[in-house]
């Protein structure tokens, strides 16, 4: 059973960050995107971690990206590799690209964070996100990897790459086994 941590609720904020509530408690932990509203249009929605005693968010990341979009008029429709992935980087992970900011757009979806309290092993994540993209599109995208590090990840901050979220709520939740 998922367990109710945290919520936070957007109202323009440049970023939003969970400083507290990932650690050994649980050993999978989910964060749900519920109609997040970005203030500009053409923008990506990203997450990094902190290790436990580090600062920055700037951990190292390995990553893959992919989505399947469909057009709104019906003309298009494809699945494929999208540019967002990372090699041993320290930036951002991108998890949604170049949505809209149209007034009747949003996105929702959640990621998972894996044993992010194991100095062992490195802590694994996955995302999935349906969205409405600036090309007037539907999209799924998927993004899987790792936080190429055995410190313990305790804090993780979402934000957009430019301009703000604007509304939309995310919530963590810790799985109970």
């Amino acid at each position: 059973a998922w367990t109710f941590i945290s919520k936070t609720t957007a109202s323009s904020d440049s970023t939003i960050s969970f400083t507290s509530g990932i650690d050994s408690t649980y050993k999978e932990y989910l964060f749900t995107f519920k109609n997040i509203h970005p203030s500009a249009a053409s923008n990506h929605f990203s997450f990094q971690g902190n290790g436990s005693g580090e600062s920055g968010y700037n951990e190292t990341i390995n990553s893959v990206d992919w989505y399947a979009y469909h057009s709104e008029g019906g003309t298009s429709a494809l699945s494929e590799y999208a540019s967002g992935d990372q090699a041993n980087g320290t930036g951002f992970q991108r998890i949604v690209t170049d949505t809209s900011a149209d007034a009747d757009s949003s996105f929702s979806g959640f990621m998972r964070l894996y044993a992010p309290s194991s100095t062992t092993f490195v802590t694994l994540f996955s995302t999935r996100v349906a969205y409405m993209h600036e090309g007037v599109a539907t999209r799924d995208e998927r993004v899987s990897g790792y936080f190429n590090t055995t410190a313990a990840i305790t804090d993780i901050q979402f934000k957009m790459s430019s301009g703000n979220i604007d509304s939309g709520d995310i919530c963590l939740y810790g799985l109970t086994t």
